[in-house]
C-alpha cells in the first residue's frame, strides 16, 4: 500500500495512537498509519468533518461500529478502536501490509486461474465470518482487498451495514463503488449476503481480466450496465466463467450463498493447481561434475558400493580409450605377455592380478573390487585390498615361522637321543665276548 507523507492539515495524534503517514482517502475520510505504545501499527480512519455533523451518519456509524465488533475471522482485518463522541469519529483496524488486489493487477497484469481461484476461496471464508456476525460489507471492490503475506484480507468496513438495511444515504445516492454495486444496491433496496457475493463475482472478474465486467465509464453509465446489461466475461478461464456469472446475476435468489461459492472456489483451485502441476515442463537434470586427480581417487573410494554380502558392486564401464599394440598382445602360458621385454596394458601376473591400465576380460569386472588409478595410468588395489595383504602377509610369516619353530624343536630332539645312544657304553651280553676290545682280566 502507497504511503504519502502527512500534511500540513492532518492529525499528529488521534487518541492513543500516533499518526505516522497517510494511506489513503475516500468517501468518507482519510486513513493514516499509527502504532500505539506498544508498537502496534493500525489503519486508522477519520471521518470527514462535514459528515462528522451529520448525526444521522453519527447514529449510523456507530451501528456499524458495533456490528464490526462482532466479526471475527482470519480473512478480515480485526477493528482495534473506536472513538464514535470525538469531534470527528474514528476507528483503527489491523494494519495488514502487503498491496492491493487491485494494484497487484494494475502492475503485473491478470491472475491466473489457480491464483484467481485461491484468492476468492479465502475471500469467501472471510465473508462467512462476516455474514455469520450479520453484517454486509456493501462496498467489497479490489482496492478494498490486500494481499497479505499470510493470504488476502478484506478491509474497510466504514459503509458495512446490518443485513437487511438499505444502502440509500440520501434520497437517489447510493454508497459503494460502480462497477461492482449489486443491483439492489443501485435501485436502493435491501442488502443481504447475496450483495457481497455479487462484489465478489465482480471481484474476480476484475482480477481474471484486469476490467470490470461492465466496463467503464462516468458513474451514471456504470449504473446502467449494473442493473439493465449482462456482464462482459470474455478472457476469464473458462474453468471460472459460469460460476462468475451465476454470482452476477441480476436476481439475489439465482446467485450461490456464500458457503457454496467457497466449496466451488476451493474445488477448482485445487484442480487448477494440479493441472498447472502436471504441465510444468521438468527440469533440467544437471550431470554431477567428475572430478580429476587425486579428487578422483577419493571419490571413488568414497562412493564405492558394496552389496549385502560384502562382495563389491560392479562398476559402470567406462569408455576405454584407443588400446596401443602392446595391449593387444596375445598372452602366453605362463600368464604373462611380453612384448620387447615388457608388460602389456591388461596382461595378468601369475597371482591373477590385472596390473596393467585396462581390465580385464569383460564379465570378470563384477567379480573383483574397483581399482583405483595411480597417476601413471595403472591400476593399484585401494587401501582394504593393500591392508588385506598386509595382513595376509604377516599371517603366512607367522605360521610359517610357527612351523619351522615347530620342525626345529622335533629336529633338535631326535638328534639329541642319537648323540645318547653313540656315547651310552656298550652292554655285555652273558655267554658273548665284548663287543668292543677285550677287557683285561682281574689280578692282571
Amino acid at each position: 500500500m502507497a504511503m504519502m507523507r502527512l500534511r500540513r492539515e492532518d492529525p499528529r495524534v488521534v487518541g492513543s495512537f500516533r499518526l505516522h503517514r497517510r494511506l489513503g482517502a475516500g468517501g468518507m475520510g482519510v486513513v493514516y498509519l499509527g502504532s500505539d505504545r506498544r508498537g502496534q501499527r493500525v489503519a486508522l480512519k477519520v471521518i470527514r468533518p462535514d459528515l462528522a455533523e451529520d448525526q444521522e451518519f453519527r447514529s449510523r456509524f456507530a451501528r456499524e461500529v458495533s456490528a464490526a465488533r462482532r466479526i471475527r475471522g482470519g480473512c478480515t482485518a480485526r477493528l482495534v478502536a473506536a472513538d464514535l463522541e470525538a469531534d470527528r469519529p474514528w476507528f483503527a483496524t489491523q494494519y495488514v501490509p502487503g498491496p492491493s488486489l487491485h494494484d497487484k493487477v494494475n502492475e503485473e497484469g491478470p491472475l491466473s486461474a489457480a491464483q484467481v481461484a485461491a484468492v476468492g476461496a479465502a475471500l469467501s471464508e472471510g465473508l462467512l465470518a462476516v455474514h455469520d456476525a450479520g453484517v454486509v460489507h456493501r462496498d467489497l471492490k479490489p482496492s478494498n482487498i490486500l494481499l497479505s503475506p499470510k493470504g488476502p484480507r478484506i478491509i474497510d468496513f466504514g459503509i458495512a451495514w446490518a443485513t437487511g438495511a438499505s444502502t440509500l444515504t440520501h434520497v437517489g445516492t447510493a454508497v459503494g463503488s460502480p462497477g461492482f454495486l449489486a443491483p439492489e444496491q443501485v435501485r436502493g433496496a435491501a442488502v443481504t449476503p447475496a450483495t457481497d457475493v455479487f462484489a465478489l463475482g465482480a471481484t474476480l472478474a476484475y482480477a481474471s481480466t484486469a476490467d470490470s465486467p461492465f466496463g467503464q465509464g462516468s458513474s451514471e453509465v456504470m449504473l446502467y450496465r449494473v442493473v439493465h446489461e449482462e456482464p462482459q466475461l470474455m478472457g476469464v478461464p473458462d474453468a471460472l466463467a459460469p460460476l462468475l456469472h451465476a454470482c452476477l446475476a441480476k436476481d439475489p435468489e439465482e446467485r450461490p450463498s456464500t458457503l457454496q461459492l467457497s466449496l466451488r472456489l476451493k474445488e477448482i483451485a485445487a484442480r487448477e493447481a494440479h493441472g498447472v502441476a502436471e504441465n510444468r515442463p521438468p527440469a533440467p537434470r544437471r550431470e554431477p561434475e567428475r572430478p580429476t586427480g587425486r579428487r578422483a581417487e577419493e571419490y571413488a573410494q568414497q562412493h564405492t558400493e558394496r552389496r549385502p554380502g560384502g562382495t563389491p558392486a560392479p562398476r559402470p564401464q567406462q569408455p576405454r580409450a584407443a588400446e596401443s599394440p602392446r595391449a593387444s598382445a596375445p598372452r602366453t602360458g605362463g600368464g604373462r605377455t611380453t612384448n620387447g621385454g615388457g608388460r602389456a596394458n591388461g596382461a595378468r601376473t601369475g597371482s591373477g592380478r590385472t596390473t596393467g591400465a585396462g581390465r580385464g576380460p569383460a564379465g570378470r569386472s563384477g567379480a573383483r573390487p574397483p581399482a583405483r588409478t595411480t597417476g601413471t595410468g595403472r591400476r593399484s588395489p585401494g587401501p582394504d585390498r593393500r591392508l588385506l595383504r598386509q595382513r595376509l602377509i604377516v599371517f603366512v610369516v607367522v605360521t610359517l615361522l610357527v612351523a619351522l619353530g615347530i620342525a626345529a624343536a622335533q629336529g633338535c630332539q631326535g638328534p639329541a637321543n642319537s648323540m645318547r645312544e653313540l656315547h651310552r657304553p656298550p652292554v655285555e651280553s652273558a655267554g658273548a665276548g665284548p663287543a668292543g676290545p677285550a677287557a683285561p682280566a682281574a689280578g692282571a
